[in-house]
């Protein structure tokens, strides 16, 4: 009667598991499930089916539910920007890649390539690693760049490591690939790392000249 937006994060998850266990409450259940992942949304959504599973109460579809409805939560939020289509600011950045890399066990290299006005033309995953490490090959880059007539360049990877400060492997790379776009006058204007809930901008921290 007060609205959805008056029910708390257990409550909601209460009402996707609709039951809990002979001990627990759908709501006790829910908060037990909330606190094993520090009551953070984020980190609830790393968690796999098998994960959820090893709660007393959660079987294979209420597992299920739980994944698919933090699942929809993400693509909600990429669909806005998607809508938009335009990248003003890192954070738009973040934003963009943070329900696909955000979760990730392992490093994934992508760039989002713009055109002159900065909306987005498309994004593409380059490479795809361990916990500490993905392979770029800057032809490839170059390659999908001047396929789409791209005019500017994000490149974004994520930190497993929980460390969002870039290591001399990252900022070597974005200067090689910064340095082969500019010879066909493409602009790499930033390149973000995405660490959970913080993110890294070259530009934002002066790394990037993005004029």
């Amino acid at each position: 009667s007060k609205g959805i937006d008056s029910l708390s994060d257990a409550e909601l998850i209460a009402i996707l598991i609709s039951s809990g266990n002979r001990e627990e409450s759908a709501v006790e259940l829910s908060k037990r499930i909330l606190i094993s992942s520090d009551n953070s949304l984020n980190l609830l959504g790393r968690n796999s089916v098998n994960d959820l599973m090893k709660f007393k109460g959660i079987g294979e579809a209420k597992a299920i539910t739980i994944v698919a409805a933090l699942e929809l939560g993400k693509r909600r939020k990429l669909s806005e920007i998607i809508d938009n289509g335009q990248i003003k600011e890192s954070i738009d950045v973040y934003e963009y890649f943070y329900p696909t890399l955000g979760d990730l066990v392992h490093e994934e290299f992508w760039i989002l390539m713009l055109n002159n006005n900065n909306k987005i033309i498309e994004k593409r995953k380059i490479g795809q690693g361990g916990i500490s490490e993905t392979t770029v090959d800057v032809r490839i880059i170059l390659k999908y760049a001047i396929e789409k007539n791209t005019v500017k360049l994000i490149l974004c990877h994520n930190h497993p490591s929980g460390n969002k400060k870039p290591s001399n492997a990252d900022i070597l790379i974005t200067n090689k690939i910064k340095d082969a776009a500019n010879v066909m006058e493409i602009k790499v204007i930033d390149h973000l790392i995405i660490c959970g809930k913080e993110y890294y901008s070259f530009a934002d921290e002066g790394l990037i000249n993005c004029n």
